[in-house]
């Protein structure tokens, strides 16, 4: 710090005798003095240099920048043009990612300016805000943007943005074999949109420890971002549309494979270490697949997407890194609730005279769960406020009061844990005892306890409360996903159709909005029918409680007399909306590829399967027959739906795209 204030001086002496200069991020820059008090420094290895200018248009605001020296910024700025070149043939292909894309200049040898994005903020600092283990939880990311965005439209639109910038970010760190990824290094504005910085490692050359590489996913996606996307913990059919995004962003950037490889290939005599000889750009090649078809593309990208979503490398990276940079956090720094968007204190909000826990409710959105309404009287006549808060709420208040005073000072929390089967209600009932005794002894702690900062936020209403006053929660109604009458069925399955060379191809990308298991326990008639039991002797399944399927799609090729057409996806494990993008090849009379995988009960992962020899004319008698089970082990198979689609309802000439509704038996359209 007392380096930087001396640095400081110089930069001001500069100003003095000169007046103003432009900046080298940008010619536009014109700035007139340094602002000494808003300086400072990064905890990275590098220790850049958080600067702010004085704007010399006085209606401009400051302009703040990062100073780094010990970097090669050549190698940061290439790998920003590759992205902003990678936007431009999104954009121009009518797909707006929402990438952040900022200025950076190298100024000289292992230096330069690098441009700051206002109200953004890195992942680690919105992790930790709910403890060093933050890395390891789903609700950060999504608890934050909530905080920011407090109204529904506002928190819808960053959630769009957050999808479509975080697809972005996949693809391009990808295909460029961005390194040293981790949550220090990737931010997020309050405005949903996600992007990477500091591009020190690229083209697959990783940070090793002994002879493990650190960077151990293909690419940095958490289970944290795919609950912003989802909603909540369960698949979406939002998560469907970041999938197509990926693919689809993806492949669009494989039908410019030679650019990119050409523009790389420039900079190699340029002197950068890390992009130096063929062996980089073959990264790059062997990152795009051009000898790949869009489908086989879409395929790979899809199975990449799930070994990163399943990585714990990831998430243990991200935490060992908070451990790191803990030893940089100042004393005097204070916990706040990472759910408040600002700290209230007993003066700005009035002192609280007494509060008291009313009631539970069911709510629905973030995520299903309860709320308490905890009303709050002050000591101003007639001042009383209703405000809503969570268990995991309450826990996090106590947590972060338990960083500030001893546990004595403090009373006990309630046992977040539930012995025996108690589920619902009433838990939720007994918590509300519970937790009124908590908040009463809080309130009657000693003074430094009762008229902290934490507890005035904590009862200070926030904007969901004032639009919650007054009204209900969702009808229960919404939860009876598993009460659909015996025998109907639901959702959409989304294919991929097209006809080639004699060959049909038949993509299963999605499945939404899919119609649980649970009434099934009877042994229905569509459930005996389809797999050929007869109704009083169809063996009876377990009653589900409510639990999500094991869905997986099987489809035949009509008329199949022999059932030679059989395939079958993979098994996607509790989800009413799983993901395949699995080809399901060819469908006709010569086998080539894996097809050894296709027995009964061996659903094959991402199966390549080619089969020739279906002449255009047989093409129109043909029809597909194609079901969604759910795997039940032990027990029979159930049925959750099926379509039957006629060949000849669909023109071929070129690729057919869209959703199916599935049903009892019937011709399903697109």
């Amino acid at each position: 710090q007392g380096i930087l204030r001396e640095g400081l001086e110089d930069v001001k002496q500069f100003f003095k005798a000169h007046g103003s200069c432009r900046l080298p991020l940008s010619p536009s820059l014109l700035v007139k003095g340094i602002v000494a008090q808003d300086c400072s420094y990064f905890n990275s290895n590098a220790v850049p240099l958080k600067l702010s200018f004085q704007n010399v248009d006085p209606l401009g605001e400051n302009i703040r920048v990062i100073f780094k020296c010990g970097d090669d910024l050549r190698q940061d700025m290439l790998t920003l043009q590759m992205i902003r070149i990678m936007n431009k043939i999104w954009v121009q292909e009518g797909l707006d990612m929402r990438m952040v894309i900022f200025r950076c200049f190298s100024t000289g040898r292992g230096r330069g300016m690098v441009e700051m994005i206002p109200n953004a903020e890195t992942l680690r600092k919105i992790q930790v805000e709910h403890g060093v283990t933050g890395s390891f939880k789903d609700r950060p990311l999504a608890d934050w943007l909530q905080k920011h965005n407090p109204e529904e439209d506002e928190y819808e639109k960053a959630v769009e943005n957050f999808i479509y910038s975080c697809a972005g970010c996949c693809v391009a760190t990808y295909v460029l074999g961005i390194c040293d990824r981790h949550n220090d290094n990737i931010m997020l504005k309050t405005t949903g949109h996600m992007f990477h910085i500091d591009f020190g490692r690229f083209l697959g050359h990783a940070q090793m420890f002994g002879n493990i590489k650190r960077d151990r996913a293909p690419f940095v996606f958490t289970s944290d971002m795919a609950y912003v996307i989802n909603g909540g913990d369960k698949p979406s059919s939002r998560f469907h549309d970041f999938v197509d995004l990926c693919c689809q962003a993806y492949n669009l950037i494989r039908k410019h494979t030679h650019l990119f490889l050409n523009l790389l290939g420039l900079m190699l005599s340029c002197g950068i270490p890390e992009l130096s000889d063929l062996e980089d750009l073959k990264y790059v090649y062997d990152a795009l697949r051009p000898q790949d078809s869009d489908a086989d593309a879409t395929t790979y990208f899809t199975r990449l997407i799930e070994s990163s979503l399943g990585s714990v490398a990831t998430k243990l990276n991200f935490f060992i890194h908070n451990l790191a940079q803990m030893k940089f956090t100042g004393s005097d720094a204070r916990p706040t609730l990472s759910f408040a968007p600002r700290t209230h204190t007993i003066k700005t909000s009035g002192r609280i005279r007494d509060v008291f826990l009313c009631r539970h409710e069911r709510v629905f959105n973030p995520s299903k769960g309860y709320t308490y309404v905890v009303k709050v009287q002050r000591e101003s006549p007639g001042e009383v406020a209703f405000v809503q808060r969570t268990f995991e709420e309450f826990q996090e208040l106590h947590n972060k009061l338990r960083l500030l005073f001893p546990s004595s000072l403090l009373p006990s929390f309630p046992s977040r844990f539930v012995i025996g089967r108690s589920r619902g209600e009433a838990v939720a009932e007994r918590r509300k005892e519970e937790l009124n005794g908590y908040i009463w002894h809080l309130i009657h702690a000693a003074p430094e306890v009762a008229e902290c900062d934490l507890i005035y936020t904590f009862f200070h209403p926030l904007p969901r409360d004032e639009k919650a006053a007054g009204t209900n929660p969702a009808p229960k109604a919404a939860d009876a996903t598993w009460a659909r009458p015996l025998g109907k069925v639901g959702g959409e399955v989304k294919l991929s159709i097209s006809y080639k060379n004699n060959k049909l191809f038949i993509m299963v990308m999605h499945i939404r909005g899919l119609v649980g298991a649970r009434w099934w326990q009877g042994g229905g008639l569509p459930h005996c029918r389809a797999h050929g039991v007869p109704p009083r002797s169809a063996p009876q399944p377990p009653l589900q409680d409510g639990n999500d399927p094991d869905p997986y799609v099987k489809t035949y090729l009509l008329p199949d007399p022999q059932k030679t057409t059989k395939r079958k996806t993979k098994v996607a494990r509790k989800t009413c909306n799983p993901t395949y993008n699995e080809m399901v090849h060819g469908l006709g009379l010569g086998l080539g590829g894996s097809g050894g995988a296709v027995a009964e009960g061996l659903p094959c992962s991402a199966p390549q399967l080619v089969y020739d020899g279906i002449p255009r004319g047989d093409l129109q008698q043909r029809e597909l027959r194609l079901s969604v089970l759910s795997e039940e082990g032990f027990w029979e198979n159930i049925l959750l739906g099926e379509v039957s689609i006629r060949l000849r309802d669909l023109d071929l000439a070129q690729e057919k795209m869209g959703w199916f509704a599935l049903g009892s038996r019937g011709h399903g359209t697109l």
